[in-house]
């Protein structure tokens, strides 16, 4: 065989695969679309507004008792770690 057959074979080959591709691929789309639009709800609420409660000024603080013991962890994490890399 020439080169040319040779060609022109490989590009028959690569155009019907190329096809083949596009037509399994397009109807894989239409497949997808069809069934979701079988498996949708037949009528969706639009969501409602969420209301959020804002907090006071005074709430967003930390109590007192939480944070003496926070620093109560920190220094005793501290001395326990730090002191036996000396």
């Amino acid at each position: 065989m020439d080169i040319t057959a040779l060609l022109a074979q490989a590009a028959n080959l690569m155009l019907t695969g190329m096809v083949g591709v596009f037509v399994f691929l397009s109807i894989l789309i239409i497949a997808v679309k069809g069934l979701s639009r079988f498996a949708a709800p037949a009528e969706q609420a639009p969501p409602s507004p969420r209301v959020t409660k804002s907090k006071p000024v005074g709430e967003e603080q930390v109590p007192s008792e939480h944070l003496a013991a926070i620093s109560a962890a920190i220094s005793q994490y501290r001395n326990q770690h730090f002191q036996s890399e000396k």
